[in-house]
């Protein structure tokens, strides 16, 4: 199979110990390419040196986590905009909104996001979403952004159909990612009604690794267990779902010019 994780930190410090054997490992089990993530300022020169080291394998994108999204926001967001204007990234990602740790700081991460939206819009490239806890207050907020121009993931997606539904009219992809194989993860009631054109895969690696080894580090070598489950719900092979999972990732980002 080729497939593409559309949503990896392969910089994490979780793979320092390992990480040219996990590379190999991620190579032997048919990835051709994963689209790496930002957190935050700190971590932009560990992101590009991953890039440098692997050559076509890993691609960046730029942006600033919701959980991450704190007083010091903007003069982060500063020196991402200096970024995006100085070389070329996939997408602004990881971006969004996150309800789960700190409620509190939903109004900063809202400007947050609209702000690196109109980054998006005026440099044409994708947006990455994360939206836990989020989800309807995610697509709001895009709704109310998107002009036709708007494209990009939400990332991890857990939500119901109603919600795919929406976001996908939104003209979004849905990023499916570990969760799909867990038991009571609830994508066995979405996946199976809705196209696979809207689907991209993704490990969120090194976090929300799949069944059977579900707790663990997660690696992007996992992604055929992911691509299998896909094709068990959609009955269509997991060869299949790596072909149509790839064109779409490949269709969605912008090619990254060294």
């Amino acid at each position: 199979m080729n497939l593409i994780d559309t949503h990896a930190h392969i910089y994490s410090s979780k793979f320092d110990s390992d990480r040219d054997q996990i590379i190999e490992e991620i190579k032997a089990a048919g990835v051709e390419r994963i689209y790496m993530p930002n957190v935050d300022v700190e971590t932009i020169n560990r992101m590009l040196d991953c890039e440098e080291r692997y050559g076509d394998l890993c691609i960046p994108m730029m942006g600033l986590h919701p959980c991450d999204v704190k007083e010091d926001f903007r003069d982060q967001l500063r020196i991402m905009e200096e970024w995006l204007g100085k070389r070329d990234f996939a997408a602004v990602g990881e971006i969004g909104t996150d309800l789960y740790w700190d409620k509190t700081t939903f109004g900063i991460q809202k400007e947050s996001l609209e702000i690196q939206i109109n980054w998006a819009k005026s440099l044409n490239l994708p947006i990455v979403l994360h939206c836990r806890e989020s989800i309807d207050e995610t697509i709001e907020i895009i709704s109310s952004h998107q002009n036709g121009t708007l494209k990009g993931i939400f990332h991890c997606f857990t939500g119901s159909l109603e919600q795919a539904k929406k976001i996908i009219d939104l003209g979004f992809l849905l990023g499916i990612g570990g969760v799909v194989t867990f038991k009571n993860g609830g994508l066995d009631q979405v996946i199976p009604y809705i196209g696979i054109e809207n689907l991209v895969l993704e490990t969120d690696a090194p976090y929300l690794a799949p069944v059977p080894h579900r707790g663990k580090r997660n690696t992007p070598a996992y992604l055929g267990i992911i691509a299998q489950r896909v094709g068990d719900l959609k009955e269509i092979s997991s060869a299949q779902v790596a072909e149509f999972t790839k064109a779409n990732a490949l269709n969605l980002f912008k090619e990254v010019r060294k």
